[in-house]
């Protein structure tokens, strides 16, 4: 297998059409779940889409993994522990673990709640990537006439 892969979700104005998620009993208009598709080992990440008015329905939690939400579109609210937080374009918030969260677009949005999920877990990161190495000697890839 390789060290990369490369897969296409889309432009966000088609992420509503897919309908997935996580199995048949949790699956919806409007949810990608990307890390099927990828070989991901440490990260994992959904497409979303919600109408105008449209909700999770539900609450959760996780035990061990963290979330980052990453709005593009839309206007929105999430539930986060005892708050309700607007969110719209560039809006990104970070839910920990054990902290009850749930979505829903805003019923007068002028478009559908279009953003990222994006779960990941395990050690910690460190502030300062400490396992990363510049290539000085390994040339650009593309032409200078580019």
């Amino acid at each position: 297998m390789s060290g990369y892969e490369v897969a296409s979700i889309g432009s966000p104005d088609e992420w509503r059409a897919f309908h997935g998620g996580f199995d048949a009993a949790r699956s919806r208009d409007g949810r990608r779940v990307v890390d099927h598709e990828l070989a991901m080992q440490y990260i994992g990440m959904t497409a979303n889409a919600l109408e105008p008015g449209e909700e999770a329905g539900y609450w959760h939690t996780h035990s061990r993994i963290e979330e980052l939400y990453v709005f593009l579109a839309g206007r929105g609210q999430m539930g986060v522990g005892d708050e309700v937080v607007e969110v719209g374009p560039g809006t990104v918030v970070r839910v920990g673990q054990d902290v009850p969260r749930t979505w829903r677009a805003r019923p007068d949005s002028a478009g559908e709640l279009r953003w990222l999920c994006i779960r990941a877990g395990g050690e910690e990161l460190p502030h300062l990537p400490d396992d990363s190495a510049r290539l000085p000697e390994r040339p650009m890839p593309w032409s200078a006439a580019d």
